[in-house]
């Protein structure tokens, strides 16, 4: 039957072929025909999915972990003690403290010595750090540090050769070539103490220049944090191994390196988002940052009070100070691991930060920055 005459153009439709139903289980046909009826509750549809909670992906974490280990952490804090001792040295040298002198150029080339087998260690092979010096990338953290690092060791080894030229006597067969040595050594004091600095705070811009969200979180005041460290750990350091008589610089740096710190770490939390913050204060990384904070305390004020007093107390401040900034790296490292490992602290940052856009009128798009 046609509806008008247009229908008689139309080709034959082809028959209507009956639909195969498969052959369902016993289960799964009476879970049909409950549907079909309402369910046993009188409902008209039956959930079949149960209600579920997003993390993420499978469960894995947003943001990967760096695959940096302990001996970093080792070599965060040798590198902060060779950049803050090379400043200490250039101190001295500029006030004729020969033992001090002489003993931070000594502990500078032991730092950055152990640091960089700790790097290399971490690498996996030796020429893998090799590799990082082909090229100089001036956007890169890394590809900076490798060259200060690399400036710095060569600059201390020379400092630290004529160091042990007079300590022995000069017994080394240098001949004609000592005066240049000499030379090139208080030359070379000048430059480790430009250095030092950047040598210590390089770290804290490579940790905070990745995706881990409290690392990144913390970008505007862990460099503070490091140097600040780095200053007490090598001023501690130099009271366990200089008399009282010639570390009053070393003790004057100390306290001051112990209350930048402080507040340095006071400030970073404050400047953070509440969940960036929170792998600092929880667990092993809180725990460890909450000793450090004790230490670092304990030796400031034993360095106040007892630095000039005793030599005995005086190491023991020095001793804490180095134990406190050494807690503070692995904290700090430990802390960024763990905020890999839970969506929210990707994902709450981000969303806060995308809501206070939108109430500054930022509506053109919806980027979600990490500023």
């Amino acid at each position: 039957m046609t509806n008008s005459d247009f229908d008689a153009y139309r080709p034959p439709e082809q028959p209507r072929r009956k639909r195969r139903r498969d052959r369902l289980s016993g289960a799964a046909s009476d879970m049909l025909r409950r549907r079909r009826r309402g369910g046993d509750d009188g409902g008209r549809e039956m959930s079949m999915v149960d209600d579920v909670e997003f993390t993420s992906y499978y469960g894995r974490p947003i943001v990967k972990a760096a695959p940096w280990g302990d001996e970093i952490s080792a070599y965060l804090f040798l590198g902060g003690v060779a950049g803050g001792s090379g400043l200490l040295a250039f101190g001295a040298q500029m006030f004729d403290l020969d033992d001090l002198r002489r003993n931070a150029r000594f502990a500078a080339l032991g730092a950055v010595g152990a640091g960089t087998v700790c790097l290399i260690a971490d690498l996996g092979r030796p020429e893998r750090f090799l590799n990082m010096m082909r090229t100089v990338k001036p956007t890169s953290p890394m590809s900076w540090g490798t060259w200060i690092l690399s400036v710095y060791g060569t600059l201390t080894g020379i400092a630290a050769a004529s160091e042990a030229d007079d300590a022995l006597g000069e017994v080394l067969p240098l001949g004609p070539l000592r005066p240049m040595l000499r030379t090139a050594a208080d030359t070379s004091g000048v430059a480790m103490g430009f250095l030092g600095a950047p040598l210590a705070a390089y770290t804290a811009a490579l940790l905070s220049m990745t995706s881990t969200p409290t690392w990144a979180g913390a970008r505007r005041g862990l460099p503070y944090l490091f140097v600040s460290s780095a200053t007490a750990a090598a001023s501690g350091l130099a009271m366990i191994t200089t008399g009282s008589e010639q570390t009053k610089p070393a003790r004057l740096l100390a306290i001051t390196g112990a209350a930048g710190e402080l507040i340095a770490m006071d400030l970073m939390k404050k400047d953070m988002h509440p969940l960036e913050r929170e792998p600092l204060e929880i667990e092993e990384p809180g725990r460890k940052l909450k000793l450090a904070h004790a230490l670092t305390i304990a030796g400031g004020v034993g360095t106040l009070l007892f630095g000039k007093r005793s030599r005995i107390l005086a190491a023991a401040s020095g001793a804490a100070l180095m134990a406190g900034s050494a807690l503070t790296r692995f904290g700090v490292v430990e802390a960024g691991h763990l905020s890999t490992t839970d969506p929210k602290y990707v994902v709450g940052p981000q969303r806060d930060r995308l809501e206070e856009r939108r109430a500054a009128g930022i509506v053109d798009d919806s980027i979600t920055t990490a500023g």
